[in-house]
């Protein structure tokens, strides 16, 4: 048996840091939406779990989040769960556009439905990522704590221009700035990925007026009116673009 499921993209459409807690995370309260733009996950039972990996490059060793999904998964159903893999990767890395996040929760619906398994995922996906409860059901919510406490809202139709500078990211080193920095809205995390990479700040300034990066970067959306001003706004930008839409949960 074999299942291909959509594991799509996000765009925080604002970003609130509340505080650091204790343990090192951060409490953060942020509307999210799920965008069409999409990686592709395939799975079907193995003797073995492997992972293979088209697209944009991804690493497939065993630290990949698509492992951890399912050995959360495994130790759920108390057996092994073999699993083959394949991801078709088009959502850049290190963009805050929850791309791996994403790909765990497809992974881990993909999982239990070529297992035939019983199994609420909620729990494990808590225990996968903080943003991978988001990808369960997706749509738009309100997230809270640190990304795991959702609020279902509803899909508002809207087009997006998303624009990456080739920039990846790395979300911890972005928070710690953020514990120096700290930001305004809409999005504080801004400020702290500018000093995490300058880059950041030199691309804001080129896309100008309307732009803003989603989670801790380092992608910029606009909001559009439909496709057709989403595609005149990246027609003239010299990186990776794309147009999409939101889309309505699916669970």
């Amino acid at each position: 048996m074999k299942v291909a499921l959509p594991a799509r993209a996000k765009l925080n459409l604002d970003l609130q840091v509340i505080k650091r807690r204790a343990d090192g995370f951060h409490e953060i309260k942020t509307h999210m939406v799920a965008v069409a733009l999409h990686d592709l996950i395939e799975a079907s039972t193995s003797q073995r779990t492997t992972l293979e990996v088209d697209g944009i490059p991804v690493t497939a060793a065993p630290d990949n989040i698509i492992f951890k999904a399912l050995r959360a998964l495994e130790g759920a159903a108390g057996r092994a769960l073999p699993t083959h893999f394949h991801l078709h990767k088009r959502i850049p890395l290190g963009a805050g556009l929850g791309g791996a996040s994403s790909d765990a929760a497809a992974a881990l619906r993909a999982a239990r439905i070529v297992h035939g398994l019983d199994i609420d995922l909620t729990r494990i996906a808590r225990a996968v990522g903080a943003d991978v409860p988001f990808f369960m059901n997706g749509g738009s919510a309100l997230a809270e704590g640190i990304g795991e406490q959702l609020q279902e809202l509803p899909t508002e139709p809207a087009w997006y221009a998303i624009a990456w500078p080739g920039i990846e990211l790395s979300t911890a080193r972005v928070y710690e700035a953020w514990d120096k920095t700290r930001g305004g809205p809409p999005n504080e995390l801004l400020r702290a990925a500018e000093q995490a990479d300058p880059r950041v700040q030199d691309f804001a300034r080129r896309l100008g007026h309307g732009w803003q990066m989603t989670g801790s970067g380092s992608a910029f959306f606009m909001r559009c009116t439909g496709r057709e001003e989403g595609v005149k706004a990246i027609e003239s930008l010299d990186c990776w673009t794309a147009v999409t839409h939101a889309v309505a949960a699916w669970a």
